[in-house]
């Protein structure tokens, strides 16, 4: 039984909403920005990239005390605002790809996390989660929402619908030609049974965003034995969709080398593992589960796992992305470690095997592997089951942006 809580937004004025959005801080080039800080005085990542005023790289405790002080100006300077009463928001993303996303962004409990009701796919790094850590109890806010998925209710989508009928208070476009609405709901009926609604699922996932919750967790307990007054720490901001409007997409594997075997070993090597079509030059996906795409050596090969190696004991083993662990990267290419050998890289999100292509074709890597996107119920399958996923095996959609709705704690 869930517990999401409604909360009094600090968010954008209407016409500055997007100036201010942007997307997390590392997904942007160098240069990208660069741009951005020099020309526009609103962007979140002036509060995010202090250091910026001062023509300075700032890191660790100084950093985040810096942010906090961004953030206060932002305030004081009218540019953010706080929401009279407790609401839910109801967000609704058009993406390039006429693809639409609807939720609910609201506080969901940090018990419901520990208590393995809001469930997990992804094991999280201990330094990763201490430093986010430090860096909630220094700013004091949730400024990007952690992702969970539901079951889908006809009820929560009736409401929303009911709802997304009154002009949205934002709605805006971005340069990635995404299309962001939201509305507020402040109603106590309203708020009283999307409430209701969420408390009869019996556990919420969690799509992305599994840093963000167990730092969150790790705060929580920190104040909490501080005798804090306030009980916002105790819950972190989420934006709550249903199944059906995640999006999940693959991430592609490029190794570096075959580890001293060429092509026509390796190719043998594979034989005993796959089905093995070649297809030249012909620019192949994977069209199912337990397919992959190979670019090696100029040819492109559909690689189809043989029925002897489908015997799974689990839900993790029937995961593409653990199969091609556990019986290419690990024995064949000797990759132990796929979080940290640095002869594996990722190639990021969806269609993205084109550019991989580039890179093997300018020797950067050797090979490269496509998978196709799991499913939503391998996730869940896999959270039901206590196991974690294999690092980069999704990349899922909508991704929100920064500075929307910001949640204070402290």
């Amino acid at each position: 039984m869930p517990k999401i809580i409604p909360f009094k937004a600090i968010r954008p004025t209407r016409d500055k909403v997007s100036l201010i959005a942007s997307r997390s801080y590392d997904t942007y080039t160098k240069s990208e920005r660069k741009a951005r800080l020099e020309n526009n005085p609103y962007s979140f990542l002036h509060i995010v990239n202090p250091g910026y005023k001062y023509h300075k790289v700032i890191s660790g405790e100084e950093r985040f005390n810096l942010v906090r002080n961004r953030y206060l100006e932002f305030k004081e300077e009218g540019i953010f605002i706080e929401e009279h009463q407790p609401s839910f928001y109801v967000y609704k993303i058009i993406n390039r790809d006429a693809e639409e996303f609807i939720g609910i962004i609201g506080a969901a409990s940090v018990a419901d996390y520990q208590n393995n009701n809001i469930k997990r796919h992804e094991n999280t790094i201990k330094q990763r989660e201490e430093v986010f850590k430090e860096y909630l109890k220094a700013t004091g806010f949730n400024a990007e929402p952690v992702l969970l998925t539901h079951p889908d209710s006809d009820e929560l989508s009736e409401i929303c619908n009911l709802i997304m009928h009154q002009r949205s208070e934002y709605e805006f476009t971005t340069t990635y030609r995404d299309t962001h609405y939201l509305w507020p709901v402040c109603d106590s009926k309203v708020v009283e049974r999307i409430q209701h609604l969420f408390a009869k699922m019996p556990e919420l996932y969690i799509a992305d965003g599994h840093h963000r919750s167990s730092s969150s967790a790790l705060l929580a307990d920190d104040l909490n034995q501080q005798n804090i007054e306030s009980s916002a720490h105790n819950y972190f901001m989420s934006y709550i969709i249903p199944e059906s409007h995640l999006r999940i997409h693959a991430f592609s594997r490029m190794i570096t080398d075959l580890y001293g075997m060429d092509s026509d070993e390796f190719l043998i090597k594979l034989d005993s593992i796959f089905k093995i079509e070649n297809r030249g030059e012909e620019f192949i996906q994977p069209a199912a589960l337990h397919n992959f795409s190979m670019y090696l050596a100029g040819n492109f090969y559909i690689l189809e796992l043989r029925k002897h190696h489908q015997n799974f004991n689990n839900a993790l083993e029937s995961l593409d992305a653990q199969i091609l662990y556990e019986l290419v990267l690990k024995p064949l290419l000797k990759i132990e470690d796929p979080r940290e050998d640095k002869r594996l890289a990722y190639g990021k999100g969806k269609n993205d095997m084109l550019s991989v292509k580039e890179k093997v074709d300018q020797q950067k890597f050797a090979v490269a592997f496509s998978l196709f996107p799991a499913k939503s119920q391998q996730i869940k399958d896999i959270s039901d089951e206590g196991l974690t996923m294999p690092p980069k095996s999704t990349f899922i959609q909508p991704k929100l942006r920064s500075g929307v709705t910001i949640y204070e704690f402290l």
